[in-house]
């Protein structure tokens, strides 16, 4: 219905105000404008719906959602205007000037709005999906574990059926088939989830499948392919085999200097519509206690070199000279993320500016310079590298950023293994999209920041 209403909208709109209120006939062609506008209208929400943006498993999933409806919209006018041009009709611009860019935009624009109400509903346990969990006991809780975290994706675990090795030792029988038949009943769940580490064999799975009700059930296979995003999985059925390709993480120099060039234009852009702020906050800061108004830090860069990372100053002078006395007091000595709880060194000044993450805004000359990018896993300490693993150490792949995935995604609240974790995420799956993402969940974050930030 939405997007009906923008389609029609943004079409028949463009007709008023580029062609005006009475009807013309398309030169070179015995057909009314009214017409156009309206095969139009129907031929772009049929490209909706072919396109798969509507299915059930796309809607309120964000990018993807979105790559479908900028797609099918950009491919259908496409499409229309090399018909126009072979067919030498003279067709008006207005369709391509202001429908297209229009339409899309609040296309866009709606979709965010019913998902973000959608969200809020998953939140309250309604309009999610009951699944019953599948496996063996440590994939199940894992499982369990992380929808909870995510409720948003829309999964409500109602329950869980663990398996054994000894339990499935003589395959799936009509026995198993029945109990768990039963336990989706009582619990009125819609989907079984296979956690795996259940020892269940292919066939096995294949009968599971067989006793859902078509259409309503629905049978989900959590494969162990963790931090890899889905643009980077493709199945291929070969022979009855589901083969799955994963590409390997690409950093060709189009994207680097793709993300360079949004860095530069992004950071640039920022400092001018923000200079008044800047200009503001220095003279807070130079208010509120003696000491300089900005202030640098050594930090690890892109590749293990260091930088001075720049930051409105929040702490009162001399406050580094302290830091390892006061994490010795909370037991947090020789621990990552070097975090002082109720830290008596922060001004009454800095203490709202970093709620508001407002210390933050002088990195913006950090990415201009080229020692950071606007979004990248969050620098750190020398201390802090220390901890790194192999695995950590791929966070200096790529320039550490102004905000991240783990800081839109928990801040100050999440682990250390989930930050790394995150971290990790964001180096392989990194695209431009998901930057833009990252930043507009960033200025959501800065505006609402929660009981997280600190």
């Amino acid at each position: 219905m939405v997007d009906t209403l923008v389609v029609l909208a943004s079409v028949f709109g463009a007709q008023l105000l580029w062609l005006g209120p009475h009807p013309l006939e398309v030169s070179s062609a015995p057909v009314s404008y009214t017409t156009v506008s309206v095969l139009l209208s129907g031929a772009w929400l049929l490209a909706l719906s072919l396109s798969g943006s509507r299915h059930p498993r796309v809607l309120g999933h964000g990018i993807t959602e979105h790559r479908l409806i900028l797609g099918a919209s950009l491919q259908l006018f496409g499409l229309v205007a090399i018909g126009a041009y072979l067919g030498s009709i003279d067709l008006s611009r207005g369709y391509f000037l202001l429908s297209l860019p229009a339409g899309t935009t609040v296309l866009l624009g709606a979709r965010m709005a019913c998902r973000s109400w959608l969200v809020a509903q998953r939140r309250k346990g309604s309009m999610a999906t009951r699944v019953v969990l599948l496996g063996g006991e440590q994939e199940n809780r894992r499982v369990a574990a992380e929808l909870d975290r995510h409720p948003a994706v829309g999964f409500t675990v109602v329950g869980a059926h663990t398996l054994t090795a000894e339990a499935v030792a003589g395959g799936w029988t009509d026995r198993h088939s029945r109990r768990l038949r039963e336990r989706l009943d009582d619990l009125r769940a819609d989907s079984v989830l296979v956690t795996g580490g259940s020892h269940l064999q292919p066939q096995d799975i294949r009968r599971i499948g067989w006793i859902l009700e078509p259409g309503r059930q629905h049978l989900i296979v959590a494969v162990n392919l963790a931090d890899v995003a889905g643009p980077r999985i493709h199945t291929r059925p070969v022979a009855g085999l589901p083969l799955v390709h994963i590409e390997t993480p690409q950093y060709s120099t189009t994207q680097k200097v793709l993300k360079r060039a949004f860095d530069i234009i992004g950071s640039a852009t920022l400092i001018l519509l923000l200079s008044p702020v800047l200009l503001a906050l220095a003279a807070l800061v130079r208010m509120s206690s003696p000491g300089r108004v900005l202030y640098r830090q050594q930090r690890v860069g892109q590749g293990g070199s260091h930088f001075g990372m720049l930051k409105f100053r929040s702490m009162v002078d001399g406050a580094d000279a302290r830091l390892h006395e006061l994490l010795a007091e909370q037991g947090r000595e020789g621990t990552p993320l070097f975090k002082v709880e109720n830290d008596p060194r922060i001004t009454s000044v800095g203490r709202w500016l970093r709620k508001y993450s407002l210390d933050e805004l002088p990195q913006l000359f950090n990415v201009l310079s080229g020692h950071m990018s606007l979004v990248g896993p969050r620098p750190q300490r020398d201390a802090e590298v220390a901890f790194y693993d192999d695995d950590a150490r791929r966070r200096l792949i790529v320039r550490p950023g102004m905000s991240g995935l783990w800081q839109v995604s928990g801040r100050s609240a999440l682990a250390w293994d989930d930050a790394i974790r995150l971290d990790l995420f964001y180096v392989e799956n990194w695209s431009l999209v998901g930057d833009i993402v990252i930043l507009a969940r960033t200025f959501k974050a800065v505006i609402a920041p929660g009981a997280t930030a600190h």
